[in-house]
């Protein structure tokens, strides 16, 4: 058993010694490190339509690596990061970007949490209002209020019989 064990502690170590020389370091994906930085700095401005709470940068999504590519080829061309970024609005419309404008199209999107936040604390105060006023406002029947009185004048160390 114990040759066994040394055998198979032998080939981990030698598959792992392998594995690392073998080992190389990723290739870049373009060979203009420049536009690499660029791609990478416009990437975390824009929103991946697929994950909807990534950035492009951050997506692994099959759409994201495709507007990765999209926006790679345009900068290739010579486009600047505006007109890189108009093409995109233009295509998928503002949700595309991390921070939309404020425009009409866009308000709900700005104004939609603090919507809900209001909507939530008016349906929170209704709800306590309406639980309160049901407690308060009833009064005991003449049979509660005879039982409340007799469990009060029970002694803690008496049973009920």
């Amino acid at each position: 058993m114990k040759r066994v064990k040394r055998w198979m502690g032998a080939v981990a170590c030698a598959v792992w010694f392998c594995s690392a020389a073998l080992a190389k370091e990723a290739p870049p994906l373009a060979e203009d490190p420049v536009l690499e930085q660029r791609l990478a700095r416009l990437a975390e401005e824009l929103r991946c339509l697929v994950c909807q709470n990534e950035s492009l940068a951050e997506s692994r999504a099959e759409l994201a690596n495709d507007l990765r590519r999209e926006v790679r080829e345009l900068m290739r061309q010579g486009k600047s990061d505006r007109e890189v970024v108009d093409f995109l609005v233009q295509r998928y419309g503002d949700f595309v970007l991390y921070r939309p404008p404020l425009k009409s199209k866009t308000l709900l999107l700005w104004g939609g949490p603090f919507i809900l936040l209001a909507v939530g604390v008016v349906v929170m105060g209704v709800y306590l209002r309406r639980r309160g006023s049901r407690t308060a406002d009833r009064d005991l029947s003449e049979h509660e209020r005879q039982r409340a009185e007799a469990l009060l004048a029970e002694t803690p160390g008496e049973e009920k019989t």
